[in-house]
């Protein structure tokens, strides 16, 4: 979708800072942190919500975590903890209807 923000941010016609990027997603720091690691994990494919996955995304949606997962490590918060999350809709907090996970953490969280 062209006027879809993380469609441009995956296709460069935006920057952002690059965490990690491979032919299924992009991962990149947020721009409005909500703790000292903060990174969103955005599939290439344009799904506008998780309610919109299809079993056929099913690897692709493995895929985010694992690379999630990676990225805890690379960033010094796997082993003291970190939070996922998904976003669905706008009473849930999303503002941009494309799937993307949060990895939230460097600091202890509270819930909610």
């Amino acid at each position: 979708m062209e006027s879809c923000l993380f469609c441009r941010i995956a296709n460069h016609e935006l920057p952002a800072k690059m965490v990690h990027e491979d032919d299924r997603v992009i991962a990149f720091h947020d721009i409005n942190p909500q703790a000292p690691v903060h990174v969103l994990v955005v599939p290439r494919k344009h799904i506008p919500t998780l309610n919109d996955v299809s079993t056929d995304d099913a690897a692709l949606v493995a895929h985010i975590l694992s690379v999630a997962s990676r990225i805890a490590e690379q960033l010094g918060v796997a082993q003291k903890g970190y939070r996922t999350v998904f976003n669905v809709n706008a009473e849930a907090g999303q503002s941009v209807f494309h799937l993307h996970l949060h990895l939230i953490g460097g600091r202890r969280l509270s819930w909610p």
